[in-house]
């Protein structure tokens, strides 16, 4: 299994469209985390910058988000992506919660969509 977690300085960025990069953990099937990776964020609007159709090739199937907007929640769940919002604080913790099983979805949405970006193609790096 494979988890995106959108990053900024080592924790959880509350707007998954705009982070600095994704941290991507691989689990085994007893949910030990086996290897990390950095994915680089395009930095523009996470609901049209294609990083789901990235992610949905890396085999990407959940993100542990702090919060997005309705069509970027829509466009990852399109590409088999499921989410967890209301994800806070440093990303290691966040991983543990999820694999104790106390992480729960907050079921909340960004109201408003501040991506004012020409949405120009972006550039993504794997590493």
């Amino acid at each position: 299994m494979k988890i995106a977690v959108p990053t900024r300085d080592g924790f959880v960025d509350n707007h998954f469209g705009h982070c600095e990069y994704y941290t991507v953990c691989t689990l085994d099937a007893d949910k030990n985390i086996i290897s990390t990776e950095r994915l680089d964020s395009p930095q523009v609007c996470g609901c049209k910058s294609g990083i789901a159709a990235v992610m949905q090739q890396m085999g990407i199937t959940l993100m542990l988000a702090g919060n997005m907007g309705q069509g970027a929640y829509n466009k990852l769940m399109a590409h088999g992506i499921s989410v967890v919002r209301g994800c806070q604080g440093d990303v290691e913790a966040v991983l543990r919660s999820y694999i104790n099983g106390t992480l729960v979805d907050s079921g909340d949405m960004c109201s408003h969509h501040d991506c004012h970006d020409s949405h120009e193609a972006p550039v993504f790096r794997i590493g």
